[in-house]
C-alpha cells in the first residue's frame, strides 16, 4: 500500500507511481491510497491501479484512517510506505497494533532545529510510526542520522527515472528550437520543475544579466505549471528579461523539451537528490548544478557537467560560458552523462525497494 496525501503530481508523487507499477509487473498486488481529485488519483487510474481515495471534505483524514483500518482488517496488506509526512502518520493510525510494516521515504533536506528535545522527538517519531525509513541520497542520510533516527532504520534507495531508450536526434533538436521561436546558434539552458525560493531560478536569471554582452545568445528555457505565476513576476520586469526567458508551461514530453537544451540548469539552495538533473543527463544533456544536498552524487564536475558553489549567480555565469564556447566539449560531456544516468533506471530503484520490502516481510513471518 502506498500513501502519498499530495494534490499535484511532482516528483514524489512520480516516483511513487514508477515504484507501483514497477512492483505491479514483479507480481506484487498494488494499492495508491491518495486524496479524492488529486492528480495522483487521476494518474494512479490512468496507470490502472487500484486506488483508496481519502474523502476530499476532510481535513484532518479522521474518517479516511476509519476506513483505512477497516480495510486492512479486510485485506491481508503488508507493507504499508508513506510517500510524504502527512502519509506517514496516516500509515501509523490506520495499521497500529496490525501485523504490517511501515516505510516512510524521505526526499526533503529540512530537519527540526532550535526545539528542545528536537533531536528525541523526531528519533521517536521514526521508532513509533514505521519500521524502514528510505533516503533519497546520502546527503538525506546524513540529515536523519543527525536527527535521531536510527542508522539501522535507514536504507539509501536513490529515486529511480524512466531511461530513454534512444538519446534525441539533431531533427529533433532543430524542430523544437524553431517551435520556441530560437535559432541553432542560440545558446539554451534548460529547467523544468517547481518554482520556489529554494530552486533558486533567480540566480539563473542573474546569470544571463551577468552574460548580457559576452553571451548575448544565452537564454533561458523554463517548463513547469508554476512557472507563469511566480517566475512571471519576475519574467515581467524588463523587457531584457522577457527577451531573456521562455516561459513553457507544462510539458507532455520530456524528450521534446531536452532536445532542444544545449545544457540544464539546477541552481538550487537545496535539494534531496536531484531527479530533474538525472533526466537531463539520461537525455545527454550536460548539467550545471549547485554544489548542495543530494546534487553531487549526481553530477560528476566536469565529467557529467559541473558543480558551483550556491548563491553565486558569477560562477553559474562563468560555466554557462565556459560551455558555450566549446560544443564538442558539451557533447562529450553529455555522452558521459547518459551512462552516469543509466545507474539510476527506475528497475534498480524498484529492485531495492523490493528487496527492503521482502526483509520487513520476513519479520512479520518470524513474530
Amino acid at each position: 500500500m502506498h500513501i502519498d496525501t499530495g494534490q499535484e503530481l511532482r516528483g514524489g508523487q512520480r516516483q511513487l507511481l514508477l515504484l507501483a507499477c514497477g512492483l505491479r509487473e514483479r507480481g506484487h498486488e498494488q494499492l495508491v491510497v491518495c486524496p479524492e481529485g488529486s492528480l495522483l488519483e487521476w494518474r494512479a487510474h490512468q496507470e490502472h491501479l487500484r486506488v483508496f481515495a481519502l474523502p476530499v471534505h476532510d481535513p484532518a483524514h479522521a474518517y479516511g484512517i476509519v476506513q483505512l483500518r477497516q480495510l486492512l482488517w479486510a485485506e491481508p496488506f503488508r507493507i504499508l510506505h508513506a510517500h510524504d509526512g502527512k502519509g506517514q502518520m496516516i500509515a501509523w493510525l490506520g495499521s497500529a497494533g496490525m501485523p504490517v510494516r511501515r516505510v516512510a521515504s524521505r526526499r526533503v533536506t529540512f530537519m527540526p532545529t532550535g526545539l528542545a528535545g528536537g533531536r528525541m522527538i523526531h528519533r521517536l517519531k521514526y521508532q513509533f510510526t514505521c519500521h524502514a525509513v528510505i533516503a533519497i541520497s546520502d546527503f538525506v542520510r546524513q540529515l536523519l542520522a543527525e536527527s535521531g533516527v536510527p542508522a539501522d532504520m535507514i536504507e539509501v534507495i536513490p529515486d529511480g527515472i524512466e531511461f530513454p531508450p534512444e538519446a534525441p536526434n539533431a531533427g529533433l533538436r532543430s524542430r523544437m528550437r524553431a517551435r520556441w521561436g530560437f535559432e541553432e546558434d542560440d545558446f539554451l539552458i534548460g529547467y523544468m520543475g517547481g518554482i520556489t525560493p529554494e530552486k533558486g531560478q533567480d540566480i539563473a536569471i542573474d546569470a544571463l544579466r551577468l552574460l548580457e554582452h559576452s553571451l548575448p545568445r544565452a537564454c533561458l528555457v523554463v517548463a513547469g505549471k508554476l512557472c507563469g505565476r511566480e517566475l512571471g513576476r519576475e519574467r515581467s520586469g524588463t523587457e531584457w528579461v522577457r527577451n531573456r526567458v521562455r516561459l513553457l508551461g507544462p510539458i507532455d514530453n520530456l524528450a521534446d523539451f531536452f532536445a532542444g537544451l544545449d545544457l540544464y540548469a539546477m541552481p538550487s539552495r537545496a535539494e534531496g537528490l536531484g531527479s530533474a538533473a538525472l533526466l537531463a543527463m539520461a537525455h545527454e544533456v550536460p548539467v550545471v548544478a549547485t554544489r548542495v544536498g543530494g546534487l553531487p552524487e549526481v553530477v560528476e564536475d566536469e565529467r557529467t557537467g559541473w558543480l558551483v558553489p550556491p548563491d553565486s549567480s558569477a560562477a553559474l555565469a562563468d560555466v554557462i560560458a565556459f560551455a558555450a564556447s566549446d560544443r564538442a566539449r558539451l557533447r562529450t560531456l553529455g555522452l558521459q552523462a547518459r551512462e552516469r544516468a543509466r545507474q539510476y533506471g527506475s528497475d534498480v530503484m524498484v529492485e531495492r525497494t523490493e528487496a527492503l520490502y521482502y526483509r520487513l516481510a520476513r519479520a512479520i513471518i518470524k513474530e
